[in-house]
């Protein structure tokens, strides 16, 4: 979402997509490499045809160097996402979804698209689950109450979007509540 200036106080998606990218992913290694250890843990060994987990970061550095095929999570494939994206428009509340799907799912697009099963389809799905999602955040906001916010199964992308809109309106509301309180 591509907000002004002012209202730019909280994190960018690149800088989202970079604390994601310490989450595990499976890989299918082309490449034989022993157990080695980086400062957020040890990962490997390495044995073609076996799958390892590996951080994102390290499935994207092997994959850019075409020295591993990443699996793609239970989670990004048609039919999860079918069904999720009907929850989505046909229930009031928000589906189930990993808290780092749109950080994660970009970058296996931009990374390792031919590793995906039906790569254009999964797009268009996330594409219009984020629209879905969008809408619901904003009518959810249109409700707001000064003394509390329900929106449970939002994302970290979502939460990132909404922030800047949902602090200052809940200071206003706070000082809107307070005011006639203190004229008495």
């Amino acid at each position: 979402m591509s907000l002004p200036d002012s209202l730019r106080v909280s994190i960018t998606p690149a800088e989202l997509e970079l604390v994601a990218s310490q989450q595990l992913i499976e890989i299918v290694p082309l490449i034989s490499m022993e157990r080695t250890a980086f400062i957020s843990g040890a990962y490997g060994p390495l044995r073609p045809p076996h799958k390892a987990s590996v951080p994102i970061w390290m499935a994207v550095n092997l994959k850019t160097k075409k020295r591993c095929h990443i699996v793609a999570p239970p989670w990004l494939n048609v039919d999860f996402l079918q069904d999720r994206l009907n929850k989505e428009t046909s229930q009031r509340g928000f589906s189930d979804l990993p808290f780092r799907f749109v950080e994660i799912s970009k970058v296996l697009f931009d990374v390792a698209s031919d590793d995906l099963e039906n790569p254009d389809k999964l797009r268009y799905l996330l594409k219009d689950l984020r629209e879905a999602r969008q809408a619901k955040s904003r009518e959810g906001l249109q409700t707001l109450d000064h003394s509390e916010l329900s929106l449970p199964n939002l994302c970290s992308m979502e939460i990132n979007e909404i922030r800047p809109f949902f602090v200052q309106s809940m200071h206003l509301l706070t000082q809107l509540v307070r005011e006639p309180t203190a004229g008495q």
